[in-house]
């Protein structure tokens, strides 16, 4: 008898969820496209609050170039001056301040508020890493960071002096040999510039 009962509810369940997406294709088609595309660069407000639930969120202050472009009206120029922003130590408390590094007035911003996620970070917290360039740092600087002995810190510096800046974290791995564990370990701690 339970187990009928349960069935019953199963298939009620389903079936409203089968209407729900005969309803709104368009919207199932959307939900599929964000879901698939980690790049996908949203169009209006209606993809926006679909971005929202499906738990799509964007940290102003770690946020990339490519997901700055996720946003509809915003330029790569915008998005490269937001990140290059970021990334110099300004620090984007609430909306109002994404809206004056861009000139822009609070109400062309407000529909984009649902998938951004305003976060604070302590720099002199032991869980917020300090990043370290290491197409600048020395051999002691990136002798602080635990996943870098110095033998790793030593060839770091020499292969930079031999070989140029390093590109990214890709280029590192590359010139240097270095395994997906390492990189792993390593990439909340570097930062390219």
């Amino acid at each position: 008898m339970a187990i009928s009962n349960w069935l019953i509810s199963v298939r009620l369940q389903l079936g409203k969820t089968l209407l729900k997406t005969s309803v709104n294709p368009q919207q199932q088609l959307i939900r599929a496209r964000i879901l698939n595309d980690p790049y996908y660069r949203l169009q209006s407000v209606e993809e926006i609050a679909i971005a929202a639930s499906l738990g799509i969120k964007i940290d102003p202050n770690r946020a990339t170039v490519d997901d700055w472009l996720r946003l509809p009206g915003l330029s790569i120029h915008q998005a490269r001056s937001l990140v290059s922003l970021s990334r110099s130590g300004v620090e984007f408390h609430c909306l109002e301040d994404v809206a004056a590094a861009l000139s822009w007035p609070i109400e062309r911003l407000k529909p984009l508020d649902p998938v951004l996620r305003f976060c604070y970070y302590d720099p002199e917290s032991v869980f917020t890493p300090q990043q370290i360039n290491p197409n600048t740092a020395s051999i002691e600087m990136l002798s602080t960071i635990a996943a870098i002995d110095s033998f790793l810190a030593q060839s770091i510096v020499q292969n930079r002096e031999n070989g140029g800046y390093y590109r990214d974290l890709a280029d590192l791995q590359l010139r240097l040999s270095l395994s997906a564990d390492t990189i792993g370990q390593l990439m909340h701690y570097l930062r390219f510039s």
